[in-house]
């Protein structure tokens, strides 16, 4: 396909305007003014539309195919919701609309949004309060960090050091340096949890606290969680759930009940709101009873005659974490999302994501390693080290999976993993999606034992094929446009 910048064609164009006949308002300084035309495609509506049309065919996404992606949660983003989020009264709304006089809000409607999506989430996860302000997962896990340092601060506590899983999402250590502390790395056992003993030697007086993923990245639960919580909580530390892989748990285990202090939630991932290419997301962040004074400012609160206003009277608050009161949008679509599936609902949620990764998990067992066999939950860890020695890596199967219509899953994470491939199939997707999954698995495992040359050459079947990406990182080759005269 060429570029759009092939396509040129001189003297074309898609709108032409009329003549200025008002003198301009505003003089530039002639140094700010380009001394020739921008080196711009002359191409007319059509052409344009016709080029990203078929630019938008080639994009993989869950409307067209399954996306298997670990740890990412790609599920099917119901169109209701979206119809909801552009009804007038949301999508037309101007984040500084002003107080009417008499104290009543323009924004009433919205402030309820926030108000109960923050109470829906905190009974579905056990905690106190919810600021719906952070605009991704790692920024609601800094947020979260931000909270921590805060509490201890205010406490005139000194402590350095947060404890986080080799297992867990490399946002947790980085949100935890950001905030300030130090990062000690616990190992794995060989069950692919949080080795105890190596934890009990780390605590001490100076850890501020735990970052820990539940279920962890392996899709796995910890079924010491509650005697880790009392662990920490004995030196006044903090327990943070990385909520990403809340999926498993909805409408059958509340972090907050276990234990938990922190938790961020990603709206994008659990409660099935676009997600992919850069956003929109939102991390909302739900804290226990004592550290409600934490949250960032503003609060949404509602007054004794039902009216919604904003306090930001929160001394102790960390302060503004977004503009506004956060991703307004995607939080009008996850709210539609529980009100329409209600308590039950979410549970059938929870309940059959953990059986369409079980049954991928025991399909596929006998072709692929399984470093972890035991019961998993929303996601299940294969290793390709089995077909290494062929030649073929975990790279090579999701080559050989795109080829065959799927988009591959994670692969080479956790990093506890050899040649890992991280598998989540969601609730979304039918016994026959996945069996059409499990057969093309099945295939490249046998054609990696009869012909690796396949697999190392794929993908062979999209427009661009197999790229040197360490060739690609070091020898970028940068397209560069250049006038007629040089």
């Amino acid at each position: 396909m060429k570029l759009i910048f092939d396509k040129s064609v001189p003297g074309r164009r898609g709108v032409r305007t009329v003549e200025r006949d008002v003198p301009t308002r505003v003089e530039f300084p002639a140094a700010l003014l380009r001394d020739r035309p921008a080196a711009m495609p002359e191409l007319s509506e059509l052409d344009v539309i016709r080029h990203f049309t078929e630019l938008s065919g080639r994009n993989f996404g869950v409307d067209g195919g399954f996306y298997p992606l670990g740890s990412c949660t790609m599920k099917y983003n119901p169109k209701i919701t979206e119809q909801i989020a552009r009804m007038p009264g949301f999508f037309d709304l101007h984040p500084l609309l002003p107080q009417l006089p008499g104290g009543d809000n323009m924004v009433e409607g919205a402030l309820e949004v926030l108000y109960e999506a923050a109470r829906l989430l905190s009974e579905i996860c056990g905690m106190a309060a919810f600021t719906m302000q952070p605009l991704a997962g790692a920024h609601g896990e800094l947020t979260g960090a931000m909270i921590m340092a805060a509490y201890h601060k205010d406490r005139g506590h000194a402590k350095k050091r947060v404890l986080i899983p080799d297992s867990a999402h490399g946002t947790n250590p980085a949100s935890a340096a950001i905030a300030g502390f130090g990062v000690q790395s616990i190992p794995s056992d060989e069950h692919g949890l949080m080795d105890m003993d190596a934890l009990v030697e780390a605590v001490n007086e100076d850890v501020a606290g735990v970052m820990l993923t539940c279920p962890n990245t392996l899709g796995l639960f910890n079924p010491r969680i509650r005697e880790i919580c009392e662990l920490i909580h004995g030196v006044d530390g903090l327990m943070y759930c990385d909520g990403a892989n809340l999926n498993a748990l909805l409408g059958v285990c509340r972090p907050g009940d276990l234990g938990f202090d922190i938790i961020h939630v990603n709206l994008h991932k659990t409660f099935a709101t676009p997600h992919g290419g850069g956003g929109p997301g939102a991390g909302p962040v739900g804290v226990c009873k004592k550290l409600v004074g934490y949250l960032p400012v503003s609060v949404v609160r509602m007054r004794s005659d039902g009216a919604y206003w904003l306090d930001y009277d929160a001394p102790r608050s960390i302060g503004y974490v977004a503009p506004f009161y956060g991703n307004f949008g995607v939080i009008v679509k996850a709210y539609a999302y529980m009100l329409m599936l209600g308590a039950a609902g979410l549970r059938r949620v929870a309940e059959n994501a953990v059986l369409n990764a079980n049954y991928i998990r025991r399909k596929l067992r006998d072709h692929y390693d399984l470093p972890f066999p035991q019961l998993c939950k929303h996601e299940c860890v294969f290793s390709a080290s089995r077909q290494v020695p062929k030649g073929v890596h975990a790279a090579d199967v999701a080559k050989g999976l795109i080829d065959r219509g799927f988009h591959p899953p994670t692969v080479y994470f956790p990093l506890t993993v050899p040649e890992a491939m991280m598998i989540e199939p969601t609730e979304t997707e039918s016994r026959q999606t996945l069996d059409a999954f499990i057969e093309a698995m099945i295939e490249i495992a046998r054609l990696a034992e009869t012909d690796p040359a396949t697999l190392t050459g794929a993908p062979r079947t999209t427009p661009v094929g197999r790229l040197d990406e360490v060739a690609a990182a070091r020898r970028p080759d940068l397209a560069c446009l250049e006038s007629d005269d040089g």
